[in-house]
């Protein structure tokens, strides 16, 4: 018989707020600041600090540090990768952020649904065509694949944070998967 969910949209027990040691404690309550919400992914990290940390400082290093890669063209891979994977969670986060990073819904929900059907400049389809590949087909990525994106401005940093955002998606996307974890309802209306 199928477990509830508790209200993290996990299927396993998380802590409550109050359990939470004094800098998650600080942190959600940024989240609840800027976003009006903690995304239930971190919300299920919060059982083990350490983790929690080691998740936020990749996810902030992958996807808001400096890079040749644009913030769009990063939530980009994510939701290609997700889709690749049908990840529910990342699919709905992660097209909320393309929808308003884009000002683009109908761009989003092409990404979600089969990114080769959305009108990209050649730079973004290669791009997505290596995160894609990469994601479904990872034994196959090779020297062609980089020279592609060589060819359309892409350097070797580029290339490396592609890959890197591409490998945390597959991950983060997994383990999503595997814990049932459900999206905050307030992504479905944002950027709409």
């Amino acid at each position: 018989m199928p477990q509830p969910k508790h209200l993290t949209g996990l299927a396993i027990p998380t802590p409550g707020r109050a359990e939470l040691d004094a800098d998650t404690r600080k942190y959600f309550a940024k989240c609840d600041e800027k976003l009006g919400f903690v995304p239930n992914v971190l919300a299920a990290y919060s059982f083990d600090p350490a983790k929690l940390r080691a998740f936020t400082a990749m996810y902030n290093d992958l996807m808001l540090a400096e890079s040749g890669l644009s913030k769009l063209e990063r939530e980009m891979i994510a939701v290609v990768v997700s889709s690749a994977n049908r990840c529910y969670y990342c699919l709905t986060a992660h097209g909320a952020a393309v929808r308003q990073l884009s000002g683009d819904p109908q761009l989003g929900e092409m990404l979600v649904m089969n990114w080769r059907t959305a009108p990209l400049p050649a730079r973004e389809r290669a791009l997505l065509a290596f995160a894609h590949k990469l994601t479904a087909t990872p034994a196959e990525v090779g020297e062609d694949d980089r020279a592609a994106l060589r060819a359309s401005g892409f350097s070797e940093r580029d290339i490396w944070d592609a890959a890197s955002v591409t490998g945390f998606f597959n991950f983060t996307n997994r383990v999503a998967t595997a814990t049932d974890l459900m999206p905050n309802p307030e992504y479905h209306q944002q950027a709409r």
